[in-house]
């Protein structure tokens, strides 16, 4: 049984979910900054922001499924489970770092405009950084606990297992947590800095869902972190089809039971909000992300990405680069159109060069890694 493509050690359809966060997140920025109040009211506009509440929800799922392929194969290879821990935390820190750099650029580009408060906003990439961060040492606790074996395979397995468990109980120990955080146990003695981290209050005094707080948003880190782990196993490794599929229907059972749960007359918490802290709510986008990860893994192996060019794949390669080069030619004084002026048709227009654009530099991006790598320059780092 062939296994999908790979490149310099990447898996082509955790690429390809990358590169589709990257696509959905543009459609997204692109209508919701150039189209005019009266274009807001259409059905494209609507359909747009629907789709916008998967990007986020993919890059830190994905995220926890790198962190599980990395230690995997550096606990394959023999080494010691301190050198895996700071590897993986130091790739987190790396990305908090850049968070808060894209934060202070966004901040001198905006400098008229933008209050100094933005600068300590929770973004996406710096949670992303803290979930990689925490994931690393939850692996290193979790392998700890193993204890020392003398069969290295054996030890692989059983800290892989436990890495499994570990990523599961504390994806669901975060997503129980995020209600009373959102509202009856809140934090508030901590200032609004700190407190946002945990559950987004910014400055506005209660939890903002459009921003990403420690709870929920670190919740799929570690649930990718166990998925991760699961498929990675010898036994799914080989018979990937079989675990893809049985992955996407678990994934159909999960959004299922979530329905289910919030159908359900009891209520757990004193303030129940399904869409935006509800754990039956995380239930449901989990089970849609395993839904796409077993849809992917089948397109990139039988479909058009296993013969042709991908771009989705391509973009996935370098999301983190066209994340932070597509922001201010679509929200900052760069924008490529006027903002809140345009058509639907216009914005379309708009996100299409912004598309080629952003695939044309991650294209340069690529060349310029494979030609250091060629010249002796640094091996992969533990993707984002």
């Amino acid at each position: 049984m062939t296994e999908p493509k790979r490149s310099s050690g990447r898996l082509e359809h955790i690429d390809w979910m990358r590169g589709l966060a990257c696509v959905l997140m543009f459609q997204t920025h692109c209508y919701d900054s150039w189209l005019s109040p009266e274009a807001r009211k259409s059905a494209v506009f609507a359909w747009s922001q629907l789709g916008g509440t998967l990007p986020a929800p993919l890059f830190i799922f994905l995220a926890g499924i790198s962190v599980a392929l990395v230690t995997e194969r550096l606990r394959e290879k023999g080494i010691a489970r301190n050198a895996i821990a700071r590897q993986t935390i130091l790739r987190g820190a790396e990305v908090f770092g850049l968070g808060v750099l894209f934060r202070v650029q966004e901040f001198v580009l905006g400098f008229r405009s933008a209050p100094w408060t933005d600068l300590l906003r929770v973004d996406v990439l710096n949670i992303l950084g803290v979930s990689m961060a925490l994931s690393g040492g939850m692996c290193w606790v979790t392998a700890g606990a193993v204890g020392p074996l003398q069969a290295k395979t054996e030890m692989v397995r059983r800290e892989r297992n436990a890495g499994m468990i570990g990523g599961l109980a504390v994806a669901a120990a975060i997503s129980m947590l995020t209600p009373p955080l959102w509202t009856t146990w809140r934090p508030s003695f901590l200032r609004w800095p700190l407190e946002s981290y945990i559950n987004g209050v910014h400055i506005y005094g209660t939890p903002q869902p459009w921003l990403f707080p420690l709870f929920p948003w670190s919740a799929f880190a570690f649930a990718g972190l166990a998925v991760g782990f699961f498929l990675f196993r010898e036994v799914a490794r080989r018979r990937e089809a079989r675990t893809y599929l049985g992955v996407g229907l678990a994934g159909a059972a999960v959004c299922g039971l979530s329905i289910g749960l919030d159908a359900l007359p009891i209520r757990l918490y004193a303030v129940y909000d399904y869409w935006h802290s509800a754990p039956s709510f995380f239930l449901m986008r989990c089970g849609v992300l395993l839904v796409i990860l077993a849809l992917a893994y089948f397109w990139c192996r039988w479909g058009l990405p296993s013969r042709v060019f991908s771009p989705l794949v391509q973009l996935g390669k370098t999301s983190l680069l066209v994340y932070w080069a597509h922001i201010d030619f679509v929200y900052g004084g760069l924008s490529i159109l006027p903002k809140r002026r345009c058509s639907v048709a216009q914005a379309t227009v708009g996100l299409l060069i912004i598309f080629v654009a952003m695939l044309a530099v991650s294209l340069l991006r690529t060349w310029w890694k494979e030609r250091r790598r060629s010249r002796g320059g640094v091996p992969n780092a533990v993707p984002a």
